[in-house]
């Protein structure tokens, strides 16, 4: 067959492909496709970035929790706690996430200080440092415990979300067993 007789074929395959309605069916696809992929595939990076979301919020949470019920906090007692980020935030990896735990003390203005802090991957809260609480917890004289989670999330495919987005959470409790929890031998 010659090179004529190849798009003489080439043009009447066209020309039948045209005139059926599954031509316009096919068409039709090849325009939605490239949408639906991108809603797809955004989806699933987004459902992973609020599923990630949710482990930091309760790591944040949970971590906190479990420095609020003790008394006194050694070195051990704390690395456990703050180890314990890693499986909270299971299937995903804790490699990078930094965890704080600190303690604040208000004055008698309710105006907040750190009175200790220890860090999991990251740097504690310098010691005496001012921090602003939240208009609820401004109240004189009290202790509080504050948690903190941050998150790197990078998306696996990184089509529609691209580049890093840092997850952060925080959280205050209350010590439940006294009003100030001691830590006498500084961070681990």
């Amino acid at each position: 067959m010659t090179l004529a007789g190849t798009r003489a074929g080439l043009r009447s395959h066209v020309r039948r492909f045209a005139r059926h309605s599954e031509a316009v069916s096919a068409v039709e696809f090849a325009i939605v496709l490239p949408f639906m992929l991108l809603m797809y595939i955004g989806s699933v990076e987004l459902g992973d970035g609020l599923a990630i979301k949710f482990k930091v919020t309760e790591t944040a949470r949970t971590i906190t929790d479990l420095a609020s019920q003790y008394v006194s906090i050694d070195q051990n007692d704390m690395s456990s706690i703050l180890g314990a980020s890693s499986t909270i935030v299971a299937p995903y990896s804790a490699a990078s996430m930094v965890m704080t735990v600190s303690e604040i003390t208000t004055d008698a203005k309710g105006n907040g200080t750190i009175t200790w802090s220890c860090s999991l991957n990251g740097t504690p809260r310098a010691v005496g440092t001012a921090v602003t609480l939240p208009s609820n917890l401004q109240t004189a004289n009290i202790s509080l415990l504050w948690g903190e989670a941050t998150y790197p999330y990078t998306p696996q495919l990184g089509y529609v979300i691209s580049g890093t987005v840092n997850i952060y959470q925080n959280t205050y409790f209350y010590p439940r067993l006294v009003n100030s929890i001691t830590l006498p031998q500084g961070c681990p």
